[in-house]
């Protein structure tokens, strides 16, 4: 399909047991059955990112060949300590051109109220000077350890379809902004 948008859905931690996972496979699930968005999970467990920045010696092809690819990305920030993880911050430091010109929404992630709110808020002015666009469709998951079973799904029908809902509004504001950018980067030089 000549239009489809390529959106991957970026995990930002590697933690044992993160909770935030469930939440990036609901996210690709969810993008997975829009018409027109090809994604997949980015788990930064199965990359290989050593020591810091943005050096040809610590970047790995398989993410570089995603991030160049990409029209867009949704990444998912878990809320560690106020902030956002330090693995998140190494995965993105790592493709600062491949970025430029391309939009990102924030799924928050967190065990306590405030679903990940702190950490996006710190996350933005980060992405920003790499040169991606924030939009303004962030999904908030709080208490998460308590939304999800143990099999990984929303049981309740009722919070199923609320997160449902609001992952694809989120969705749609950032697939338009995938477009928009898109036609400006193939169009204005």
């Amino acid at each position: 399909m000549p239009d489809e948008l390529y959106i991957p859905v970026i995990e930002g931690t590697t933690r044992p047991k993160r909770m935030s996972l469930l939440v990036a496979k609901f996210l690709v699930e969810i993008g997975q059955s829009i018409e027109g968005v090809k994604t997949e999970l980015v788990d930064p467990t199965h990359y290989s990112l050593p020591g810091d920045g943005n050096d040809e010696e610590n970047k790995d092809p398989k993410y570089s060949k995603i991030t160049k690819e990409a029209d867009g990305f949704f990444v998912i920030v878990p809320e560690y300590n106020h902030g956002y993880p330090g693995t998140l911050k190494r995965l993105l430091d790592s493709e600062m051109k491949n970025y430029i010109h391309k939009p990102v929404s924030f799924a928050g992630v967190s065990a306590g109220p405030w679903g990940g709110t702190r950490g996006i808020e710190n996350l933005v002015p980060v992405v920003r000077e790499l040169g991606l666009v924030a939009t303004f469709g962030d999904v908030q998951f709080p208490v998460v350890q308590k939304l999800f079973n143990s099999d990984g799904i929303i049981e309740d029908e009722e919070q199923r379809q609320i997160y449902t809902r609001r992952a694809n509004k989120a969705w749609n504001e950032l697939i338009w902004m995938a477009k928009t950018l898109k036609w400006g980067r193939d169009n204005l030089k």
